[in-house]
């Protein structure tokens, strides 16, 4: 009886005995008819940016791992930038017209009120009508929710304003979640923790069994990073298309909203603490740009009655024509840190009158 002989060659090693670009071979030989052998190579490396070379599968790629190599599709042009992001608050729910829903209905389940479905419906027609002004015939909307109840109705709501061929697609993401509250709410404990809240600082104070505002910073820092590479990879293209029309609507709920425009734009934890919410199907458009202006959708009234300083509308102009890679050297907010700079312009300047 043959028996099948297989034959290893094989250079084993721990990675720290290779030098940086060695290689790692296994060959397999395995016997066919007539005494003929097949051979399969598998080359492995200890450098990630190396590729893995199998016979008869070509160069795997791993494009989840971002590796880079030579070929003709590196020098393509990246996927053009969504049109705009648009910030959807939820519609009116339960739990803001009567809290003590909180005590008996757990956050995640607070559906809508009748004026929340409205709201939602209505929203997603505005939305229609201002994408409409851009007058292209190419444009789609890609949804992001929260998998809370009230933002899921909200989605349903303002998706009635689209035909489903102008729906690019939808994701529903945890991380836009609610801040966490705690479980079932006590009415009468949740104003003390609340009064407190604004006593300790409302970005830093954590209700018990629950989350801070910075807690929710985390989690956003994640998603934000999530969408860039969603951005930068053209997810939202249909196969074959490049489409600069595409308009990304981020469903979610107050305060996680405006930590999420805290950690885009780079607001400080005061400027944060100033924010106002915006109301039940409100929206916030961040438009055209590399980070995308507040100021080309919105007014410098709204934006102030937001609770944006002058340093951050001064930073919304920059955004405006901001390339992608720039960033804002003459940003305002320095100031805030380093008082000094006042004394040093006025040194500086005294230095040229009296050089002139």
């Amino acid at each position: 009886m043959a028996m099948a002989q297989f034959c290893f060659s094989a250079s084993l090693c721990y990675n720290s005995c290779f030098p940086r670009n060695a290689t790692l071979s296994l060959t397999l030989c395995k016997p066919l008819k007539n005494g003929v052998f097949s051979f399969n190579t598998i080359q492995c490396c200890t450098s990630q940016r190396e590729a893995i070379e199998h016979s008869g599968n070509g160069l795997a790629s791993f494009p989840e791992k971002h590796l880079h190599r030579k070929s003709a599709t590196s020098t393509k042009a990246p996927p053009p930038r969504p049109r705009r992001i648009i910030l959807v608050r939820h519609g009116q729910s339960e739990g803001n017209v009567d809290e003590s829903v909180y005590t008996r209905v757990s956050d995640p389940k607070i559906g809508l009120t009748e004026k929340g479905l409205e709201d939602a419906e209505q929203c997603g027609k505005r939305i229609r009508e201002m994408i409409e002004k851009d007058k292209v015939h190419n444009w789609k909307v890609y949804f992001y929710v929260s998998p809370y109840r009230r933002g899921v109705e909200t989605l349903k709501g303002l998706g009635r304003a689209f035909e489903r061929s102008r729906i690019a697609g939808m994701r529903e993401e945890p991380r836009l979640r609610e801040q966490d509250f705690g479980n079932f709410q006590d009415r009468e404990k949740m104003r003390v923790e609340k009064a407190i809240r604004m006593l300790y600082g409302r970005f830093f104070y954590r209700f018990p069994n629950g989350e801070s505002a910075a807690d929710v910073y985390d989690r956003i820092t994640g998603f934000r990073e999530t969408l860039r590479a969603d951005i930068d990879i053209g997810r939202f293209q249909p196969p074959g298309e490049r489409n600069p029309n595409i308009n990304l609507v981020i469903v979610s709920h107050g305060l996680t909203l405006r930590v999420f425009l805290m950690r885009w734009y780079k607001w400080t934890v005061e400027q944060f603490e100033r924010l106002n919410n915006f109301g039940n199907g409100g929206v916030v458009v961040m438009e055209r740009g590399y980070g995308g202006s507040l100021l080309v959708h919105h007014t410098e009234e709204e934006l102030r009655e937001f609770g944006l300083t002058d340093e951050m509308l001064s930073d919304q102009e920059w955004q405006k024509y901001a390339k992608p890679g720039e960033l804002n050297y003459d940003c305002p907010t320095l100031n805030s840190f380093f008082s000094h700079f006042a004394n040093n312009c006025g040194d500086e300047n005294e230095n040229k009158i009296n050089s002139s």
